[in-house]
């Protein structure tokens, strides 16, 4: 496996230390902050379509169903630390299309006050990993302990 992704799956250092818990939190937040936004997508779509029409996306309802999608998806898997280096990399790539097309070009606050807070969250995530109380740290240590020897459970008809 390419050493990058070995990064992006991995846990991190900070995993099991006492640093570890503000990355965790910064993931908590982050994640319900994002489940929030991507849940405001399907709720008011119109309105989220609209928005993505006034500033000259094409395909306007699929993009609004797209970042809906990752924002929801993406924010669960942030709090459940399952993931979170994948995700929060597409994240940050989302933030900064945000920061970029409604911060900067139409001059959103929200994109220009949050967007950047969320992208030095997400990018603290994808470089230093979950943090504690992960599924990712915990699936490394369960694949990282030996495993016990199996009994038979029953001999094959060749070993009688």
């Amino acid at each position: 496996m390419p050493r990058a992704l070995v990064h992006l799956a991995s846990p991190g250092a900070l995993a099991t230390r006492r640093a570890g818990w503000g990355l965790t939190i910064a993931r908590w937040t982050s994640g319900a902050i994002f489940v929030g936004f991507g849940v405001g997508k399907f709720v008011n779509h119109a309105s989220e379509v609209s928005s993505f029409q006034s500033y000259g996306l094409p395909w306007s309802s699929l993009f609004t169903d797209a970042i809906g999608a990752l924002e929801l998806a993406g924010g669960v898997l942030l709090v459940l630390g399952l993931a979170t280096r994948p995700v929060a990399l597409a994240l940050a790539g989302d933030m900064i299309g945000a920061i970029v097309i409604s911060g900067i070009l139409h001059g959103e606050q929200i994109s220009l006050t949050l967007a950047p807070a969320l992208l030095v969250a997400t990018t603290a995530l994808v470089v230093l990993g979950p943090g504690r109380l992960s599924l990712d740290a915990e699936l490394l240590a369960r694949r990282s302990r030996p495993r016990r020897a199996t009994a038979r459970l029953a001999a094959s008809p060749g070993d009688r």
